[in-house]
């Protein structure tokens, strides 16, 4: 037996118990006639005493060779200890170490393995298994075995059966570029790694599993930032015999389940918004609710005068800075320079103090008196103290640069807390949109998506104006979950391939089994997937999920610490019959 107890579990109540404890040395403390050693392990730490009159002499002289990260099992007896530490479980109480055996000695880390380290990303990306030995990492990882056990308990609880479904299938062209697998039993043909179980999980309602879930692996060949990564992991959940409705209800349903147990927290309200709404709003799809600063149209207030800017502009749209007329010229100035950078795009913004008199000071008031800037105040909610801030031009590309303001300044005056968490379903998307570069459709979501029935009427006149039957889970402005109400009748979904631009050919090649499913019976079907990796972030206060991974991949896409993706021999290519065309 390599321990009886954990570094963490010991306390006074175990005082003069024979134990035995293996673990990393964390750190040694040597003063001669005495040697203290923190002993880690993934529970905690405990500190044994090798005194030099009470711990047998051979033990003694051993612990002097201790070095950090030395993997070690020691026996002994449960003391009270002299200093008491009462940051750590364990620090009511010490071990003297009566047997010492080096299970087996270590370099000298990269890094230190603390709380607080002086190892950067890189470093500790390229030795991550280190790296999960702190607590800050390990506590996340632990973290999402919480969530995850979690989410399997409410659906199991539901009904839903956890079905797994292939990793090796085929290329689709809808959606991002697929990883692909050769195969080498099929020359010249390929699996794709699966970016959703989607039509999988479609055959299972087809094949009667009524309620189906997985917490899978996907796969996508993207870009990458700091919320995405090439392989990333799904909630993945469909439901037969349902309407929109009856999927909201059940996913409300497991977000207040994980908000309750895992941040103590009772959610009432999960608000509704519209896709058009969110957008007109906020200037994107997934809005941050937990502040305010609306998006206010200034159009019928703004462009009655000779400011040309204005003029000539789609949209003029602002919103009001709580709080901002304190900032400074200079802090204006940079705000200003922010929203021109590359990243925003804006060619420059007008902004108008409210001053605590009533008064009103802009960058404009060549052109506007104080009853036009009263107005702006009044259609951007701003009052006495507050600060407006004005974009314009074309109205898409103004309302996505505002969007992008509005979250810096959210982050900057302390309006996102970590602690506070606001739910919102954003409905009725558009079915489709139309790509000027390919002058045809593209699906919004993916080409399963029902259209909503009432709309069903425009698909041959007006296609654009068609709205999905479909839904987006938003939590503090980061989406969580995406599903629909997907078509379960073959004759309209031949129809959706058709407008997406698909021939018959290619709908049978690509989809054909699924449209031959269809013939035998497909229920009412629909579902929804929440990124895990992205919901475990958010709901330990943070939006990066790197950390929430335990092995992930750098924004290369590349893992540092196995070096990977890497080249394979030649013989491994002959066998897989590909010829590789590099050049130089």
């Amino acid at each position: 037996m390599y321990r009886s107890h954990s570094c963490g579990e010991l306390n006074a109540s175990h005082i003069n118990n024979e134990v035995t404890l293996a673990g990393w040395v964390q750190k040694s403390r040597d003063k001669g006639f005495m040697i203290w050693v923190d002993l880690r392990d993934r529970y905690g730490i405990t500190q044994l005493i090798f005194d030099e009159e009470r711990t047998p002499k051979e033990v003694f002289e051993n612990a002097k060779s201790l070095g950090r990260e030395f993997v070690i099992q020691v026996k002994g007896t449960v003391i009270e200890r002299e200093s008491k530490n009462k940051n750590i479980l364990t620090g009511e109480i010490e071990i003297l170490v009566t047997e010492l055996t080096l299970l087996n000695e270590a370099k000298l880390p990269p890094f230190t393995i603390e709380n607080e380290t002086d190892g950067g990303e890189d470093l500790r990306m390229k030795y991550r298994y280190l790296d999960i030995r702190r607590n800050p990492v390990k506590e996340k990882l632990l973290f999402r075995h919480k969530v995850s056990m979690e989410v399997r308990k409410f659906l199991s609880d539901q009904g839903f059966c956890d079905v797994e479904t292939p990793y090796l299938i085929k290329s689709t062209p809808e959606g991002a570029r697929d990883f692909v697998v050769p195969s080498r039993m099929n020359e010249g043909q390929f699996y794709a790694l699966p970016q959703s179980p989607q039509t999988f999980k479609q055959l299972l309602m087809v094949g009667g599993m009524d309620k189906y879930f997985q917490i899978v692996k996907c796969f996508r060949d993207e870009d990458l930032r700091a919320d995405r990564q090439p392989e990333f992991t799904q909630i993945d959940c469909e439901m037969a015999f349902v309407e929109q409705e009856d999927i909201l209800n059940t996913f409300e349903g497991l977000t207040r389940h994980l908000l309750k147990e895992i941040k103590g927290i009772e959610v009432d309200k999960f608000p509704r918004m519209s896709y058009d709404d969110a957008m007109k709003t906020y200037g994107n799809d997934k809005p941050d609710i937990r502040f305010g600063m609306k998006f206010g149209e200034l159009n019928a207030v703004s462009q009655h005068k000779e400011f040309n800017v204005f003029n000539s502009a789609e949209l003029v749209v602002g919103i009001a800075v709580p709080g901002g007329n304190s900032y400074t010229r200079k802090e204006i100035d940079a705000l200003i320079d922010w929203v021109k950078r590359p990243q925003v795009g804006a060619l420059g913004m007008v902004y108008c103090r409210c001053n605590d008199d009533g008064s009103f000071k802009s960058s404009v008031d060549k052109f506007y008196d104080q009853d036009d800037l009263q107005k702006w105040a009044e259609v951007t909610g701003a009052k006495a103290g507050d600060l407006i801030l004005v974009l314009s031009g074309e109205a898409h590309k103004t309302r996505t640069q505002l969007s992008a303001l509005r979250m810096e300044l959210g982050n900057r005056l302390g309006l996102r807390k970590p602690d506070e968490f606001a739910p919102l379903w954003v409905v009725d998307f558009p079915l489709l949109e139309w790509d000027e570069e390919t002058e045809r459709y593209h699906a919004m979501h993916h080409p399963f998506t029902s259209p909503k029935p009432e709309d069903i009427h425009l698909i041959d006149s007006k296609p654009g104006e068609i709205r999905a039957n479909a839904y987006d889970l938003v939590l503090n402005g980061n989406e969580i979950g995406g599903g629909s109400i997907r078509i379960h009748d073959k004759d309209l979904q031949s129809k959706m391939f058709d407008l997406l631009g698909f021939s018959k050919e290619e709908a049978e090649k690509q989809f054909g089994f699924l449209m031959d499913a269809f013939q035998y019976g497909a229920p009412p079907h629909g579902g929804l997937a929440f990124g895990l990796d992205r919901l475990v972030a958010i709901l330990g206060g943070q939006e990066s999920i790197r950390d929430f991974i335990a092995f992930p991949k750098n924004n290369s896409g590349r893992d540092v610490m196995i070096d990977a993706p890497a080249t394979i021999d030649n013989e491994q290519l002959e066998e897989l019959h590909i010829q590789l065309n590099l050049q130089s």
